[in-house]
């Protein structure tokens, strides 16, 4: 399994009047090259479920394993080394003084903004940049706070699988963007995840992408899934029946 989550329980503010219980009792086993969408209401808790997968909070109880390894207890920025991550917000993934290129760099691995960049990698980054059709690879000496949301997101997708990770975690990454603009990244998040094989859930409001993409669809509610549904059964569901349930 790539990705186990055992009776995982979260409380935040115990014992006081703002006492709020995030998770109860989680459970989800994913396979290795799974696509997992995750629908359900404000609250349900599936941003607070990726919280306590990349280490933002240690949980109450229970366990988390990541290709076999016991990471929950592990610090966050040990987790980052096999868990890419965006988030519905496209000003968070990158840093916004630096250019592509040294966001590139920083996120192949570059050991900061003043490490020298190769030409190899300069090669790479242009190559990798092409791939999104937005002409970013004609501008790799431009600070990136200068593109536009579409094109951050594009760029922090990019950059969270410039080293393929094990587990690839979507936050309604196309929420904030336009129509046009989210289709694409959706259309880039597909291709990029079936090369590399990555192992990904993506949290979504969109009920029709919740059944087109991927091979599984998760209903949260209340800090626990509540409907798991794959194969044939997936297929024959449809929006109005998901809506429904």
């Amino acid at each position: 399994m790539m990705l186990t989550l055992s009776h995982i329980c979260k409380t935040f503010y115990p014992g006081t009047v703002n006492e709020k219980r995030v998770l109860t009792d989680l459970n989800l086993q994913l396979g290795s090259g799974d696509f997992v969408t995750i629908i359900g209401s404000n609250g349900a808790g599936k941003s607070t479920m990726f919280g306590a997968i990349c280490g933002d909070f240690l949980v109450d109880g229970g366990s988390i394993l990541l290709d076999g390894e016991d990471i929950t207890f592990q610090p966050a920025h040990l987790r980052a080394r096999h868990i890419g991550r965006l988030f519905q917000d496209p000003m968070r993934g990158s840093a916004p003084g630096m250019t592509i290129e040294e966001n590139l760099a920083l996120a192949a691995g570059g050991t900061g903004p003043f490490s020298r960049i190769s030409r190899k990698d300069r090669d790479r980054f242009r190559q990798r940049l092409a791939l999104l059709g937005m002409g970013l690879e004609d501008r790799m000496k431009q600070p990136v706070g200068l593109l536009s949301g579409g094109q951050r997101q594009a760029l922090t997708l990019l950059m969270a699988t410039m080293n393929p990770p094990k587990l690839l975690l979507l936050d309604e990454h196309t929420a904030a963007l336009d129509p046009a603009t989210a289709e694409k990244v959706l259309q880039l998040t597909k291709e990029i995840v079936r090369e590399h094989r990555i192992t990904t859930m993506m949290v979504t409001h969109n009920m029709q992408n919740a059944l087109e993409l991927g091979n599984r669809t998760l209903m949260m509610d209340g800090g626990s899934i509540v409907l798991d549904v794959a194969g044939e059964q997936r297929s024959a569901l449809t929006v109005a029946e998901l809506l429904e349930r």
